[in-house]
């Protein structure tokens, strides 16, 4: 009982594994038609620019809002009498 079962499976996965490797190959060479077409390409390439456009602007952007406005020195994160642990009386921190 068990031997029968055996062999219809492992010819259904035999069959099945060629039927699926066809359909593999047939939609990789379609792909492959579409991807090396000129128009795509070219459409591609214009899709980068405008990508590597985009990337450069919000880099910019975050610069902008990331740099302190009164130089390297201003502002808490230089280290100025607001700075956490520091004190401008008595040394106590407070």
């Amino acid at each position: 009982m068990m031997i029968p079962f055996l062999l219809g499976a492992g010819v259904g996965y035999v069959l099945g594994t060629r039927a699926g490797r066809e359909r593999y190959e047939q939609l990789s060479r379609a792909y492959r038609r579409v991807a090396d077409h000129p128009s795509v390409q070219g459409a591609a390439g214009v899709a980068r620019a405008k990508a590597g456009e985009a990337v450069q602007t919000g880099v910019a952007m975050a610069r902008e809002r990331v740099a302190p406005s009164g130089g390297a020195a201003g502002g808490p994160a230089g280290g100025g009498p607001s700075a956490p642990g520091r004190s401008t009386t008595n040394g106590t921190g407070r």
